[in-house]
């Protein structure tokens, strides 16, 4: 595979940081990743505000521009021959002093890579799900970024050890946060629920594109913070990310759900499908 390193397109195999890189001796470091269909990256501009917003927070010099990451993209689509992919954008903060003496970094280290995908299905994916006993660390700041730091989630999947099944997170007070590699919704009486930033949880990129749909067709929602009992009371679950999309739940332990024919997931994705019909469209 032919990956983008520092300007250059080069070979998975022939790819090199340094061994003091920050991102490598103490996590710091960002990331996003997004889907590109049938070339076309989808909510780019999205994916860009949230990691150049938290760049400036971290204090990495760096800012993504919408032309460069496309031509980017393109090379690597090229060079690899997909036309539909993931594409992860990784900043770390590049070769530092050792013992964190660095607190600054305008030398980054910046990596995008891939692998393809099949073209999108008109269709939903459905899985099951299990609340985890590891419960969801908090933040280490004032707000959950899209960084290296990725323990708490490698736990999470370790207590499951089923990639067919998704972990739904409680935070340290007990209220529903979010799964380990997604965000959760779940509907009550035809009203939608999510939790609220506030629990500890990424805002996801695709959670905001959910909620505009949700104002688009008038769906009523209920962001807030929730107990365990809230959620088992669901008529439909849903989890979303931004290369699943919209993934059915059908099961929550032992509670059955409708999984990919519930009728508020299906009005949702079906928006969805018509949203990365056309992926320059930007959320507003």
């Amino acid at each position: 595979m032919y990956i983008y390193l520092n300007g250059d397109i080069v070979d998975e195999r022939a790819a090199k940081i340094s061994p003091f890189d920050y991102g490598y001796l103490y996590g710091i470091g960002l990331f996003e990743t997004f889907r590109v269909y049938n070339g076309h990256p989808f909510l780019l501009d999205d994916h860009l505000e949230r990691i150049n917003h938290s760049l400036q927070e971290l204090n990495i010099k760096w800012t993504f521009q919408r032309a460069e990451v496309l031509e980017i993209v393109e090379q690597l689509l090229e060079s690899n021959h997909w036309r539909n992919a993931s594409i992860r954008l990784n900043i770390s903060a590049g070769k530092g002093e050792a013992g964190l003496r660095s607190l600054s970094f305008d030398q980054p280290t910046i990596l995008v890579y891939g692998g393809a995908l099949p073209e999108a299905g008109e269709t939903l994916q459905e899985k099951h799900a299990q609340i985890l006993s590891t419960t969801r660390n908090s933040p280490e700041g004032y707000e959950r970024w899209k960084s290296h730091h990725f323990m708490n989630n490698l736990l999470a999947k370790q207590e499951l050890n089923d990639p067919s099944v998704e972990g739904i997170f409680l935070n340290e007070k007990g209220y529903v946060a979010e799964g380990i590699t997604s965000n959760v919704f779940w509907v009550r009486d035809s009203v939608l629920y999510t939790p609220s930033i506030h629990t500890g949880i990424l805002n996801g990129i695709t959670r905001q594109y959910v909620l505009s749909l949700c104002e688009k067709i008038r769906q009523p929602v209920k962001v807030g913070e929730f107990i365990q009992e809230d959620l088992m009371e669901a008529d439909e679950v849903f989890v979303t990310n931004s290369v699943q999309e919209i993934v059915g739940i059908k099961s929550l332990g032992d509670l059955q759900l409708p999984g990919k024919n519930g009728d508020v997931t299906n009005a949702l994705f079906s928006e969805y499908v018509q949203g990365r019909m056309n992926t320059w469209t930007r959320r507003t």
